[in-house]
């Protein structure tokens, strides 16, 4: 009874640890709820690139990703569909005039020095110095106050511009930024330290057209271009209208579950209640914590994970009536009950969570919602059904006798029935009486 009791203390410490995650930490809602925009942009070939490989669409992936990610929006979504094409969803942002630009710009950063006099124009030529060398870049002031911005190089981008800048000294080095020039230093010294500035000439640059620079700078060149074929948007009043029906939704199913197992279980039922609502207050809060971002379809997979949980009540219950009805003592019929059960709930929820893992690899972005508020769901739900329930019946009911057998729904002539029955057919099978 000692070992139970500090288990109802652990329980009731996660439970409280669990409203207070609940109470600190925001609620993390996907596009479907909160509102927003989604594109699909479409890989294009170029001189360059004659043919759109796997390899080119990762490469295309994890840069607009990069460049999602500048925009400071939480939660975006960029996902591979098809050979070609990139699904890229947005939420709370609703007005995407100036993100479909900067999603589908190139960000194109170029050294270069001078190389032959045509016509008395100044030709440049490549040096393999560009954007790819690049550490990072950041806005700052120069001794004037305008707006520059600072370069750093990594380690291999710095030994190329130390020697660049040897090889150049007494003369210009162009920056070219997607095509255009920006600027054209003449070189007074070899500089070291793979350290830059990006002036904007005798005008200077506007601090928004330097603060852009900086940014597709530090989310890297497009490998190849990728046009917008598709855009829709969800209004934030639909995400509030599922929001609601999602409430109303799982009220109704969390009351009508809940009613059920009372009626059918009586005490037990109720223990089974108390569980379940420890049960969504624990996975609420794992939602909160991992975080895990909560869409129409990832609330379809916590409402079904509820079923399931009840639905391993309903097996312990069943088992213990059945060793009640078989004569052995409540005790005995509480530990009985749910050690055979055990192996039927386990085996169903790995079913389920083999299945949930399959459809977070291969499945949508919806699915992998639905896929891993699900799964969450069920292996919270063993620890609600074989540790909470169990803990608190052997505490509710302690190791007496089942006087009331009414508490588990039972009648007082079914106690025993099963044990009885068994004995009489061994007597009449012992005196060669058939029925």
């Amino acid at each position: 009874m000692k070992n139970k009791i500090i288990m109802f203390w652990v329980i009731a410490a996660i439970v409280i640890a669990s409203i207070a995650v609940i109470i600190l930490k925001p609620t993390k809602l996907g596009l479907d709820l909160v509102g927003g925009s989604r594109l699909v942009l479409e890989a294009q070939t170029t001189d360059q690139v004659k043919e759109i490989t796997p390899e080119t669409m990762s490469h295309l992936q994890f840069a607009i990703e990069q460049r999602v990610n500048k925009l400071g929006v939480a939660e975006t979504i960029v996902q591979q569909v098809g050979d070609k094409r990139l699904l890229v969803e947005i939420p709370a942002v609703t007005d995407l005039k100036e993100a479909k630009a900067f999603i589908g710009e190139t960000a194109q950063l170029e050294f270069k020095k001078p190389g032959k006099v045509e016509k008395g124009i100044v030709t440049w030529e490549p040096t393999g110095l560009t954007g790819k060398d690049l550490s990072k870049s950041q806005l700052t002031t120069d001794s004037s106050g305008q707006w520059v911005v600072s370069l750093e190089f990594n380690a291999e981008g710095a030994k190329k511009f130390a020697e660049l800048t040897e090889a150049l000294v007494d003369q210009q080095m162009a920056i070219f930024f997607d095509g255009e020039l920006q600027s054209a230093p003449v070189i007074r010294e070899p500089i070291y330290g793979g350290n830059a500035q990006i002036s904007g000439g005798d005008s200077g640059f506007a601090y928004d057209e330097a603060q852009r620079m900086v940014d597709l700078l530090n989310a890297g060149a497009l490998p190849v271009p990728a046009e917008i074929v598709e855009e829709n948007t969800v209004g934030p009043t639909l995400g509030a209208d599922s929001i609601a029906a999602s409430k109303k939704a799982g009220i109704i199913g969390l009351a009508a579950v809940m009613i059920f197992m009372i009626v059918f279980y009586h005490v037990p039922g109720l223990i089974a209640d108390i569980a379940l609502i420890i049960y969504s207050l624990i996975l609420f809060a794992l939602f909160k914590t991992i975080p895990v971002t909560l869409t129409l379809a990832g609330i379809a997979g916590f409402i079904l994970s509820i079923g399931m949980a009840v639905d391993a009540n309903i097996l312990i219950f069943e088992r213990t009536k059945e060793e009640l009805r078989a004569g052995r003592n409540l005790f005995t019929a509480i530990n009985s009950g749910f050690d055979r059960a055990f192996t039927s709930i386990f085996d169903s929820n790995m079913t389920t969570i083999i299945t949930c893992v399959i459809l977070y690899l291969l499945g949508t972005s919806v699915v992998k919602g639905f896929a891993l508020t699900l799964a969450l769901g069920v292996m919270v739900s063993m620890f609600s059904a074989i540790t909470v329930t169990r803990n608190f019946m052997h505490l509710i009911f302690g190791t007496g006798e089942l006087k009331h057998p009414g508490l588990f729904g039972l009648k007082k002539e079914e106690i025993g029935a099963s044990y009885q029955a068994a004995e009489t057919q061994r007597e009449k099978a012992r005196f060669g009486i058939l029925d």
